[in-house]
């Protein structure tokens, strides 16, 4: 994800179509989660059902794996155009400092909002200088912060995807340094050659591996750290060469079927590993467990692989006669990160509301996505936008 998206749009317009496409789906994608019975969402209906989240597995296994892709596509176009400290210094100005935002404004209504809704009465003045009472962890790095006594739940919640980017920009400056100038381009030469042959199988192999050997976390969208590095690293290679451009744009066919048998795969393990009371395939070391995780990796992989190559393809569209992008073109790209931001408390704070009036799950979800959608438009369109401030603080131009 791109915090503005001059630069990735210029080249691939498809890669922002993804990267709008996934952020707008996170609204609904939440909302049901209120009506889900295997998640622990902030704010739950008194009728939940156990088929919403096999339902989002298609999805769930390349969207947050696509962004990513796209993020290290932004990051190679970004450090071609700013190298070193300039590079740093947008990446924390358009990364670090949304981050530290969200986390101080938006994050604590949410923990606030469950902890009402489990019949807490804390006003949330005081609460929330208590949610900030933290401590040091390393063990869980890179979410190092964590309750300390008397605190009442720090999280970075949704702002996850945040940190991890963070991290991985920073950490991709020594790669990209080895990538760039007249001995990277002879470098960059033989990665393409080693992975254009088989980009399919090659990153299939080593996801799977990721996934089975680490196991994956609901926390952050049932991935991993390492697997969405290794996307993140893909995407970075995507924006270096255009050789590995078209063999992805050439494997959309294969890694779309490939991404289908191993779903399935997976899907079939996972759900007989739950057969077993106490089991939980995410993190169990059984060999089904390990299998089903390789086979979702290899899943993860292969989808995003062909959504990529599909998009890769996308070629931009103009006004007859104006050579410039539309108003809408415009207006969509610079949003996406605010969007990702402020969403969330949005659906838990609407949630909030809806699940006390007793509607039955399919109009209350409606009315859920339909509210939070409007007020988190009109809360980035007249508060974020407009404002030279608060564009500085949302990571836009």
């Amino acid at each position: 994800m791109r915090p503005a998206g001059e630069e990735v749009t210029a080249r691939w317009p498809g890669l922002d179509l993804a990267r709008l496409a996934v952020v707008a789906g996170l609204i609904p994608f939440h909302a049901a989660l209120v009506f889900a019975a295997d998640d622990d969402f902030y704010v739950k209906d008194d009728r939940t059902t156990d088929v919403l989240l096999p339902l989002a597995a298609p999805f769930v296994v390349w969207a947050m794996p696509l962004l990513f892709v796209v993020s290290g596509v932004g990051t190679w176009t970004a450090w071609q155009r700013a190298g070193g400290g300039a590079y740093v210094l947008r990446r924390l100005r358009r990364i670090a400092v949304p981050l530290v935002v969200g986390t101080v404004l938006l994050v604590p209504l949410p923990v606030w909002l469950r902890l009402r809704a489990g019949g807490a009465s804390e006003s949330y003045a005081r609460f929330w200088p208590r949610f900030f009472r933290v401590r040091v962890d390393w063990s869980e790095f890179p979410f190092l912060l964590r309750p300390a006594a008397g605190g009442r739940g720090f999280e970075t919640g949704h702002l996850w995807f945040l940190v991890l980017l963070l991290l991985y920009s920073l950490a991709a400056v020594p790669a990209l340094l080895l990538l760039s100038g007249g001995r990277g381009a002879g470098r960059v030469d033989r990665l393409a050659s080693a992975i254009g042959r088989a980009p399919v199988l090659l990153g299939a192999l080593v996801v799977a591996a990721a996934t089975a050997g680490l196991g994956l976390d609901e926390g952050i969208a049932a991935w991993n750290e390492v697997a969405y590095g290794l996307f993140f690293a893909a995407g970075v290679l995507l924006g270096a060469d255009e050789r590995l451009r078209a063999a992805v744009r050439r494997s959309v066919r294969p890694a779309g079927a490939g991404a289908v048998v191993a779903l399935v795969a997976a899907g079939g393990l996972f759900l007989l590993r739950r057969e077993v009371p106490g089991a939980d395939p995410l993190l169990d070391t059984d060999p089904v467990s390990a299998v089903g995780r390789a086979c979702y990796g290899m899943a993860g992989w292969c989808a995003t692989l062909a959504i990529a190559g599909a998009l890769l393809r996308v070629r931009p569209r103009r006004r007859p006669g104006r050579g410039t992008p539309s108003r809408l073109a415009s207006y969509v790209p610079p949003a996406v990160l605010p969007w990702y931001v402020l969403h969330q408390p949005v659906v838990v704070a609407v949630a909030f509301v809806v699940v006390g009036w007793s509607l039955h799950p399919a109009p209350a979800w409606v009315l859920i996505v339909a509210a939070s959608v409007l007020l988190t438009l009109a809360v980035y369109d007249l508060l974020v936008r407009r404002w030279r401030p608060t564009r500085w603080l949302f990571g836009m131009r």
